[in-house]
């Protein structure tokens, strides 16, 4: 058997080099991610990145094996291959290297997120307690015996104290609703019956923003399979991001529509829809809404006690019910966050 058919069988794509520092042969895979015409080439004209070739190099010469880093960009996004080098003996006689590219561009992604991760939560919690720090150090010092400066510093302490409650709940849902995503929900619940009583708990949070609230149910009732629980925090997380970001004198509207065949599913399925009548939110920052700590207005999102976490944690909880999370707005037309969900 030649060399082609050895790296034909390879499921990675991989390309032989031997001693001469020609490349021998390449499998489609290779050919796939490197172009056309790489057989016979000298590597340094075909791979061109010098981490790889100076693998390749120490291989050829001394035998040693090697790995390397080889980054490719396609106008997307950009990708990185983990390229082990072998030595491997050759059927005509000597020795080659054997490089095997994979693809391991998602653990780099995972990395980049778990170190945005760390970094936003240190950011995120380092400045309320700066500001508890800096308030209990004017406490025991110049404002000890200032009654009214107590009071004022105290009530900033407890907001800033609550701010970071809230930051580490948010948290801890995230973390238990990531370990449950792929177990799938069995109870059976009456969504209708949700949104009712998660309307009922967000009044008074309503009536001091300024903000009505209005349910338009079907008149049949029915039941889905799912998480009672995590079904109600993605309501009230929509409805009170609704509520607070809308606006005095806004409106918000939760409508679920009865059971029917959702092709986004691919089955029967329902929707719940929370509209609101505000500003609007800028397209521009659609497609990043649910990505950890965005916000589109930061000073705006910490004042009305935000952690940034809240959509996050509606689309895990989408996710882990097999459903769909689409958002629309306009600028100055309001917003539309809807959710399907399966019926079983």
């Amino acid at each position: 058997m030649n060399a082609q058919a050895y790296l034909d069988a390879v499921p990675l794509p991989a390309l032989l080099i031997r001693k001469t520092e020609r490349v021998a042969a390449v499998n489609a895979e290779a050919t796939a991610l490197l172009g056309d015409g790489l057989a016979g080439r000298h590597f340094i004209t075909a791979l061109r990145q010098p981490a790889l070739l100076d693998a390749i190099e120490a291989c050829l010469t001394r035998q040693a094996p090697g790995e390397a880093d080889y980054r490719v960009a396609d106008g997307e996004a950009d990708s990185t291959y983990r390229v082990t080098v072998r030595p491997v003996p050759l059927l005509e006689g000597g020795s080659g290297a054997l490089c095997c590219f994979q693809d391991v561009s998602h653990l780099e992604h995972s990395d980049r997120m778990r170190r945005d991760f760390v970094a936003n939560v240190s950011h995120e919690l380092r400045t309320p307690l700066t500001a508890i720090m800096g308030f209990v150090e004017t406490l025991k010092g110049p404002a000890a015996d200032d009654a009214p400066a107590r009071l004022r510093f105290l009530d900033i302490m407890d907001r800033e104290a609550s701010r970071m409650n809230r930051l580490v709940g948010d948290l801890l849902s995230l973390s238990r609703v990531e370990q449950e995503e792929r177990v799938r929900p069995t109870s059976q619940v009456d969504p209708a019956e949700l949104i009712r009583s998660t309307l009922h708990g967000l009044e008074p949070l309503a009536e001091e923003a300024g903000v009505s609230l209005a349910s338009e149910l079907p008149s049949a009732a029915f039941t889905i399979v799912g998480d009672a629980d995590q079904i109600r925090q993605v309501l009230t997380n929509l409805v009170e991001n609704a509520v607070k970001y809308s606006g005095e004198g806004a409106s918000v509207t939760v409508r679920l529509d009865a059971p029917e065949f959702r092709p986004r599913l691919r089955c029967d399925g329902i929707r719940i829809t929370v509209e609101d009548t505000g500003a609007g939110i800028d397209p521009l920052h659609l497609p990043r809404l649910t990505e950890r700590f965005y916000r589109v207005d930061s000073h705006r999102s910490r004042e009305k006690g935000g952690t940034g976490l809240g959509l996050a944690i509606v689309k895990h909880i989408v996710s882990r019910h097999r459903g769909r999370l689409s958002i629309e707005s306009t600028l100055g037309a309001g917003s539309r966050f809807s959710v399907i969900l399966p019926v079983g």
